[in-house]
């Protein structure tokens, strides 16, 4: 099981900050947007005398109201066709699990999400990567690179849009290619979309929108990102295919049910007015044009535009990123201040790719980002591993 690139720097973190030091968090994607108070309102104002076991599938009520948050977004689907899971990992590891089998191959554009190695090894998967460039804002590979990998071990293509941890969003474009690689070889496409309200540069096009592939596509979800709520750990696994939903369900019923009172802060959640999208996304908006300039006004950096979520990749003059965010943590500091990024080389599949490149998370307000920013530009300044 690998160790995550976002978390493992930790031990770190926590003896700088017995030095007296303060952190710039920028590592992590938890939003400091505040939670809704109404959704929050919901759980305190819960009124019942026994916390019992819901449906393994979830509560019916939740799952009829997420149909209604479905179709908003132009997804259509009917209750029977939603599974709650536990955050959006159990929706991944639900998938992962109900369609491969051990030894099955995912292709999986680089850099990505982390975890999915993590649910892959759970699983007994093997991913194969497939290389985005940073010199292309990490554009989806094209169709041939991925015929290049198909295999007849290989079974789905996953992807995650907007993008973690690139913040790339895919055109509908791109996911009619990813439909025709689908359809010729049968496979599943995995489609995780827990930034989907978070979209700056052009809409969001789901995969459950892909005509003609609908017992293909597996749609994981979850609220975490998109209330501010990641604590709550709930999320979804959407489908047409009825015998996926069917497999899933027995690793449902296996871990018993999701939790209560994240269903019932889920469900509060889908009444919140649409518009309510508008602030936090202005203000992530904002926050990604201020990393962005700061990063590209440093030199030797170069940090292409994301178009959604709120992550950024960036290339800096540096031999090893793993080595140089350990040292900000260790042995920088910039007025009592120092910061906290995560290596990219835990986001690829592929080794020895991300040496030199870094994610943030652009969770933080304005003012600290810009001054993350100032610690960044004075520790590459002075960093003894620069690159000329």
């Amino acid at each position: 099981m690998p160790a995550s690139p976002i978390r493992k720097l930790v031990p770190f973190a926590e003896a700088a900050k017995k030095k007296g030091i303060k952190i710039y968090h920028l590592n992590i994607g938890q939003p400091d947007i505040e939670t809704p108070p109404e959704i929050l309102d919901a759980v305190r104002n819960s009124d019942f005398k026994i916390l019992e076991y819901s449906h393994s599938a979830g509560n019916e009520s939740y799952r009829k109201k997420l149909v209604e948050y479905y179709r908003s977004v132009n997804i259509n689907v009917d209750p029977n066709e939603i599974i709650i899971t536990t955050g959006g990992s159990e929706a991944i590891l639900f998938g992962f699990m109900s369609c491969l089998d051990a030894g099955d191959e995912v292709i999986i554009p680089e850099p990505f999400y982390a975890n999915y190695n993590g649910f892959a090894v759970t699983a007994g998967v093997t991913v194969k990567p497939i290389t985005s460039s940073i010199q292309s804002g990490f554009a989806l590979p094209p169709i041939e690179e991925f015929e290049k990998l198909i295999s007849p071990k290989t079974k789905a293509i996953v992807i995650c849009n907007p993008n973690n941890p690139t913040g790339y969003l895919y055109s509908r474009e791109e996911l009619e290619v990813l439909k025709t690689i689908i359809i010729k070889h049968d496979l599943y496409l995995f489609s995780d979309e827990a930034y989907r309200e978070f979209c700056y540069e052009g809409k969001h096009f789901s995969a459950m929108q892909l005509e003609g592939a609908e017992n293909n596509v597996i749609l994981m979800d979850t609220i975490s990102k998109r209330y501010s709520a990641c604590g709550a750990r709930i999320g979804a696994l959407v489908t047409h295919n009825k015998e996926v939903l069917n497999t899933a369900m027995k690793f449902a019923q296996a871990r018993l049910s999701p939790p209560e009172f994240g269903q019932i802060l889920g469900e509060a959640a889908v009444d919140i007015p649409a518009n309510y999208f508008e602030k936090p996304k202005a203000e992530y908006q904002l926050r990604r044009d201020t990393i962005v300039k700061r990063l590209n006004n440093i030199p030797g950096v170069f940090c292409p535009n994301p178009g959604g979520a709120f992550y950024a990749m960036a290339s800096l003059p540096i031999d090893d990123a793993d080595v140089f965010c350990q040292w900000l943590l260790e042995s920088f500091d910039y007025n009592g201040a120092t910061l906290m990024l995560a290596p990219a080389t835990g986001f690829y599949g592929t080794e020895g790719l991300g040496k030199n490149e870094v994610r943030l998370a652009y969770v933080l307000n304005v003012d600290a980002i810009n001054n993350a920013m100032d610690c960044l530009e004075k520790a590459l300044e002075i960093y003894p591993g620069r690159k000329k």
